[in-house]
């Protein structure tokens, strides 16, 4: 782009920080070139100097210098029809600010050096710049189920807002090795990243120790098959790396198909599976009217531990977790 242009906040980009309502329209551009741009008061917001950390609001107009151009979309980075198709295959839920994905276990939210094949990459396929919806939590690579997005920046700020706040609640599903008891409850465990080995492990920690961060999950079992496993329904109310995952490993229960966090219990029952470990559903306020619900269907990897164990999804509640918010009044 070689001229100066003139641009209007779109409603939806209300509140939207002005480095980031860049980044969405021109991905392309560094920090370095933006806060060059910022600093040498090359953008103007209704008239006037602005810095990368300036709140938008709806209807200011935005001074845009000329930019450097994008790459050739042609490139190699291009997303081929079926790898679009694929992606609009996995949605369960769109509406004008929300998109819900039905996230495969084994497939990365985001990149990294060797994982080249992510849901951040597919989300081309809704266009580039303000068209893109930005990711506003995330799932490790081997769980599956909901994956919630923002398709513009205002719905994203209160998508992430509503994680931020605990106002969104998040139900997995998960079959454990043994029968955990008390059958439920919560689990308060610090938690810290410690390399183990040749692998980095998240693991309890002291909350006196700088790396722990607190940790919370509530857990109801739903059925038992037998002394051996136990389907359970988590809720985690903070958002740590692995947080399920080294919580039930730290009660002694640990989640079945789990490489990293497997014990001499579990490694047997394992065998055949991979994690079961399902983001069942997610209950939050709408960015602008009413409640969202999502439910993710069964993953392939869940349905071959259901019936191996012998269980039907029939057996659960809609909200496992009630009963325990009724005994606790």
């Amino acid at each position: 782009m070689k001229e100066v242009r003139t641009i209007y906040v779109d409603a939806g980009e209300d509140g939207v920080r002005l480095d980031r309502w860049f980044k969405r329209r021109w991905p392309h551009l560094n920090h370095i070139q933006l806060n060059k741009l910022f600093r040498s008061g090359q953008v103007r917001v209704d008239g006037s100097r602005a810095k990368a950390d300036t709140k938008l609001a709806a209807g200011s107009q935005i001074r845009v210098p000329p930019l450097p151009d994008a790459p050739d979309p042609a490139d190699k980075g291009k997303l081929s029809p079926r790898d679009i198709a694929f992606a609009k295959s996995l949605v369960l839920y769109e509406d004008e600010e929300v998109l819900a994905l039905n996230k495969p276990a084994g497939l990365a939210v985001q990149g990294g050096t060797k994982t080249t094949h992510h849901i951040d990459k597919l989300l081309s396929a809704w266009g580039e710049g303000v068209d893109r919806p930005k990711l506003v939590h995330r799932l490790d690579r081997d769980t599956s189920g909901v994956l919630l997005l923002g398709k513009t920046p205002s719905a994203a700020a209160r998508l992430s807002g509503a994680f931020a706040k605990r106002r969104a609640q998040k139900t997995y599903w998960a079959i454990v090795a043994g029968n955990p008891h008390p059958t439920e409850g919560v689990i308060e465990l610090h938690l810290a990243k410690r390399g183990v080995g040749d692998r980095e492990l998240v693991v309890p920690a002291e909350p006196k120790d700088p790396d722990a961060q607190p940790a919370e999950t509530e857990f109801v079992s739903i059925s038992r098959a037998g002394p051996r496993v136990t389907w359970m329904a988590l809720r985690p109310h903070t958002g740590r790396t692995h947080q399920l995952r080294a919580h039930m490993k730290a009660i002694g229960h640990p989640i079945l198909g789990d490489p990293k966090y497997s014990d001499d219990k579990s490694t047997p029952l394992s065998e055949g599976l991979k994690l079961q470990l399902h983001a069942r559903s997610i209950i939050l306020p709408h960015p602008t009217v009413g409640t969202l619900a999502i439910e993710a269907p069964l993953s392939p990897e869940m349905k071959a531990g259901f019936a191996k164990f012998g269980f039907s999804e029939d057996e659960a509640e809609y909200d496992p977790f009630a009963r325990r918010q009724t005994r606790r009044r």
